[in-house]
């Protein structure tokens, strides 16, 4: 997307809808066109900056990137590296090291809907309750902490060439 494309298109909407009135209205258009055209870039990438995390938050292997160069603006989809599989049926050496360390237990209580989409779930991924249950805390658990680190790096300003 080109970011002047849009801007330049926001400016002459507001230069345009100045015209409708006087001398003094179609002025006082065009000093906020050129105030706009100034702020725009900011706001728009902040605006993406936004959805980006957003999404990427939701996202259950990736991320959404903004990339920009020069008027250039883009949102790319990166996929994770899986760092693990969590899949306890014994993959690799280092995941039967790690869930031999599982040994925390714990109780839930849970509506009989909400046990039977949980057996539906683990038995289409054709693995345990267990494996599911810990599959989908492990994935909450990334997606709450991936919402907030990309809170905390979120890209201001605008780059010109």
């Amino acid at each position: 997307m080109k970011m002047s494309l849009v801007v330049d298109g926001l400016r002459s909407d507001v230069i345009s809808v100045g015209e409708l009135g006087d001398d003094t209205v179609a002025e006082a258009a065009e000093r906020i066109a050129e105030v706009l055209g100034r702020s725009l870039p900011s706001r728009i990438l902040d605006l993406l900056s936004e959805v980006a995390a957003e999404v990427s938050a939701e996202l259950p292997d990736g991320r959404v990137e903004i990339r920009v160069a020069g008027d250039d603006v883009d949102l790319a989809y990166v996929e994770d590296v899986p760092t693990r599989t969590a899949d306890f049926e014994g993959i690799g050496e280092g995941d039967r090291e790690r869930d031999r360390d599982m040994s925390a237990r714990i109780t839930l209580r849970l509506s009989e809907s909400l046990k039977a989409r949980v057996e539906e779930g683990a038995e289409r991924q054709g693995i345990s309750v267990n494996a599911f249950i810990v599959r989908t805390l492990e994935h909450g658990a990334a997606s709450e902490h991936k919402r907030r680190s990309y809170a905390r790096n979120r890209l201001r300003g605008y780059g010109t060439t």
